[in-house]
């Protein structure tokens, strides 16, 4: 099981990309946890979580989410803005498991 968190600005193209994500990981057989949340609230939503990805939009508080991810073991990186772009779900859940390390 990977638990994946995606960060952005309002969520509502981020909350698409997700869905994606999800039916690529279910294809693929992995089991995963992933959901969207506002960036300014990814202090409440890291419990258990493998990695962190930014939308493009919020790109520039990664330095913010490094301090706030670091200190609890987990990756952190701004999602590929072509990948998120087009909405490409399994580009973007391939980014999360290289992350990860998983």
């Amino acid at each position: 099981m990977i638990t994946i968190r995606l960060f952005c600005a309002a969520g509502m193209s981020t909350s698409l990309l997700v869905s994606k994500m999800r039916e690529v990981a279910k294809e693929k057989g992995i089991e995963a946890d992933i959901e969207a949340f506002p960036e300014g609230q990814m202090d409440k939503h890291l419990d258990n979580v493998d990695v962190a990805l930014l939308g493009p939009q919020v790109g520039y508080t990664l330095a913010k989410s490094k301090k706030i991810c670091d200190p609890k073991g987990i990756p952190v990186d701004v999602i590929p803005m072509v990948d998120y772009g087009l909405m490409n779900g399994k580009k973007v859940l391939d980014f999360a498991l290289k992350l990860s390390g998983k």
